[in-house]
């Protein structure tokens, strides 16, 4: 029946809806693109396309959803997906921190609908294999597993190598341990393109039961490798997926036992290639996507298995943030709060602190509990935020700068170098006046120049613009640019920064020379009237 819809179609979405539709199940594509859904619409004869999800949902026909979109999505869309009742296909991860990956499973689990994570590599004919072979003995003792991944390319933004590239791995690897998750993960790695996102990692695991497993990825290789090793006590295999159909996996019968006190030769044996039956991996998982929610059957890769995983990723990112430290999946703290966003090793971040995903917190900086940081921050050197400061989105806090209890900036806020903020009037060390910090509210886009200094109660218009080395004593209104010891205004400045044409105090208009926007100054508030 053609009852799925899919969201997202494009980079890897559109192998989802050729395959879906080609099995007979694709009903409807929903992209924010219309030269995509345009496209599909060609490719697919017959399917419907939309660019609302809440269409989708709303649409009593619709009993499947496979999504695609980028990972910071997933969990918000399978969420809101499974809540209207639909069957859900989620491409790899299943979310981006192990609280909501639960949330998801137990909501699926309470609400009986499928819930599949899209780990590719496990629907692989040769991983089949080799799942088949360890399990039927034909490797012995399984000891030691290695996976490379690595190419020249697809270089991201949004997610680091490990997050990009190891997922698949990572699956594969709890499917030949048994699924029992490892008691100790280490990850080293290095952004060399883009400070805070990995080009290269490289993760070690070890399992309860002795096995030990690395996964090494990196999209900045000269060369490509897909390479999976499997090692056992009596045989080894090799899977290449870079190689042809029937080269891919390789066993090796050599034994490595020790044998009355006799050292194990370790002479190469002639490889075996394993012969398998060519299929395409996409078309097995989305047919078996199909087959489990026709069937009302637990998916190989469910819900609880895309969680695994997850923690597998968190535990590995957390150790990457530590600079290799040991971190246990079980332990690790939920992406979101420790991971979405990146810090220096020498930097210290408390616990009940919030910080946003994609804010950047840089060495020597302490932000302390009860702290809230929004998303794309920067905190930049020997920063200190102390508790119950509230910075909003984008706020960009330049070195040497300590914000004290009280302060509160709003989206787009620019904090000089060494700019000071106050929260007491009246400070005395041997008088304890915890009680009585004042508030200091900073608008949207305000900016502070370098050495200036803000005294406590006072709230800065949104983007006024405070010159180097300014002492701000009394409220500073929008737009205003203010100088000096004490503070006074001497012009106005646009949202983009630069110096308007405007009296300080009479009736006029002006031009951004920057962005073409126009300024209105009416009773000594200056205000944006088009473009």
């Amino acid at each position: 029946m053609k009852n799925l819809a899919l969201i997202g179609a494009g980079y890897w979405g559109k192998n989802l809806a050729r395959n879906f539709h080609q099995l007979g199940a694709l009903a409807l594509v929903c992209d924010a693109s219309d030269e995509i859904l345009a496209q599909q619409a060609q490719a697919c004869p017959g399917v419907r396309t939309t660019k609302s999800f809440d269409d989708v949902l709303s649409d009593a026909s619709i009993s499947r959803v496979a999504i695609a979109a980028p990972a910071a999505r997933h969990y918000e869309l399978s969420r809101r997906a499974l809540e209207a009742s639909k069957d859900v296909f989620v491409e790899k991860p299943l979310a981006l921190d192990s609280k909501e990956g639960s949330e998801l499973a137990d909501l699926a689990e309470e609400k009986g609908l499928i819930l599949m994570v899209g780990h590719l590599l496990q629907y692989h004919p040769c991983v089949r294999a080799i799942q088949r072979l360890l399990a039927q003995g034909e490797l012995g003792k399984l000891q030691y597993i290695t996976s490379n991944r690595l190419n020249l390319g697809k270089i991201r933004r949004e997610e680091n190598a490990l997050w990009s590239f190891a997922p698949h791995d990572l699956s594969v690897i709890l499917s030949l341990v048994g699924g029992e998750l490892p008691d100790q993960v280490r990850c080293i790695g290095e952004a060399f393109l883009n400070n805070g996102v990995a080009d290269v990692t490289l993760t070690t695991m070890r399992f309860p039961g002795g096995v030990n497993a690395h996964v090494h990825v990196s999209w900045i290789n000269p060369f490509k490798e897909q390479k999976l090793t499997v090692v056992g006590s009596h045989a080894m295999l090799v899977f290449d997926d870079t190689l042809p159909w029937k080269e891919k996996l390789v066993l090796y019968r050599q034994p490595l036992v020790w044998s009355g006190g006799q050292v194990p030769e370790t002479k190469k044996s002639a490889g075996e290639f394993v012969e398998i039956p060519e299929e395409e991996p996409l078309r097995i998982e989305c047919a078996h996507f199909l087959e489990c929610c026709d069937q009302r059957k637990a998916p190989i890769t469910d819900g609880r298995e895309g969680l695994r995983v997850l923690q597998m990723l968190n535990a590995a990112q957390q150790s990457l943030d530590r600079g290799g430290r040991a971190a246990s999946p079980s332990l690790a703290t939920h992406f979101a709060e420790q991971s979405a966003f990146f810090h220096h090793p020498t930097a210290i971040i408390d616990g009940e602190s919030k910080i946003g995903a994609g804010s950047k917190i840089w060495h020597f900086s302490h932000v302390m509990a009860g702290a809230e940081l929004g998303e794309k921050c920067n905190i930049g050197q020997n920063v200190v935020v102390s508790p119950g400061v509230k910075l909003a989105r984008n706020v960009k806090v330049q070195n040497n700068v300590s914000i004290y209890t009280g302060v509160i900036c709003e989206d787009d806020v620019f904090l000089g170098p060494s700019m000071v903020f106050t929260n007491i009037n009246n400070p005395r060390s041997a008088v304890v006046r915890r009680d009585q910090y004042v508030t200091t509210l900073i608008r949207k886009g305000a900016s502070i120049g370098a050495n200036a200094t803000i005294v406590c109660g006072n709230e800065l218009g949104e983007y006024c613009f405070v010159g180097a080395g300014s002492v701000v004593t009394k409220p500073v209104k929008p737009f205003a640019l203010v100088v000096g010891n004490p503070a006074r205004q001497i012009g106005w400045m646009s949202r983009h920064g630069e110096k308007l044409d405007l009296p300080l105090d009479s009736d006029g208009q002006a031009v951004c020379t920057a962005t073409g926007e126009k300024y209105q100054l009416r009773g000594g508030v200056c205000s944006i009237v088009g473009t």
